[in-house]
């Protein structure tokens, strides 16, 4: 099996991330037939996907997202692959989000 540890740090606050992981959620489902639940909570949520040979968690707080997954023995080959595809996911949508604005921007 392959770990896969992705983190990415962001400035959206909770109600910006959690927006970036629905769509997130919704781009593996329909991209690569990804059975996805989200777990809403007060400090953070969790995005768990699962498909056969690959499970795991998006980690979702009002700074940063943590993904954790684990790759079955034949995706693990395309560990790379499937790593920098998701990289690239995550960052094209944290970039296309506006930062949140700051209590001291808006005095």
């Amino acid at each position: 099996m392959a770990d896969l540890h992705i983190h990415r740090e962001h400035s959206l606050g909770l109600a910006g991330a959690r927006k970036v992981a629905k769509e997130w959620a919704a781009h593996v489902k329909d991209e690569f037939d990804m059975a996805c639940t989200f777990d809403e909570g007060k400090a953070g949520d969790t995005v768990h996907f699962t498909r056969s040979g690959v499970n795991g968690t998006l980690e979702v707080t009002a700074t940063a997202f943590e993904l954790h997954a684990k790759l079955g023995f034949l995706l693990g080959a395309f560990k790379g692959r499937i790593e920098a595809e998701i990289v690239k996911n995550l960052d094209e949508l944290l970039a296309s989000k506006p930062a949140r604005k700051s209590a001291a921007a808006k005095k």
